[in-house]
């Protein structure tokens, strides 16, 4: 089930690489950048990973809080933040439901070989919990650029 601008964004509650819960509800007041990724520590992944870092002053400027989701545990959530020093959470989501909810499971294809699994994906938030920006099957590497560019225009 795909979203769009103008939809309440999914409440979920997920573990966070600190082994903290975490909802979308505690955020409200403040916009919110999701971003759902395949796996830790990938190409891909670490890219739009390292951008959102690289910019994490911007969107703090903004009043945002930036959320990335995978289905990894927290050990690995842990490993990769550690790594990589990213400055943001890292939610868990084993059984991919809140990506479901999000539409940012869905049929991929490596190989010539069909398989679902998460499409990379972000979603911005404000501060009422509607979503403002959908991007799905965006490319890792324009993501966090993406929705600053739209957190500064609303």
């Amino acid at each position: 089930m795909a979203l769009t601008i103008g939809d309440r964004a999914p409440n979920f509650k997920l573990t966070s690489d600190t082994s903290e819960q975490v909802t979308l509800a505690s955020f409200r007041g403040k916009r919110v950048v999701i971003y759902f990724y395949p796996k830790d520590d990938t190409p891909g992944c670490t890219a739009q990973a390292r951008n959102f870092r690289d910019q994490f002053a911007e969107f703090r400027n903004q009043d945002a809080v930036v959320i990335g989701i995978s289905p990894q545990d927290t050990k690995s959530h842990q490993k990769f933040k550690t790594k990589y020093q990213l400055p943001f959470i890292l939610l868990s989501d084993p059984d991919h439901a809140v990506a479901e909810k999000y539409g940012a499971w869905g049929e991929k294809s490596l190989h010539g070989k069909k398989y679902m699994g998460i499409v990379h994906s972000h979603f911005v938030i404000d501060e009422k919990g509607k979503i403002v920006d959908v991007q799905y099957k965006v490319t890792p590497k324009d993501s966090a650029k993406l929705a600053l560019q739209v957190l500064k225009e609303k």
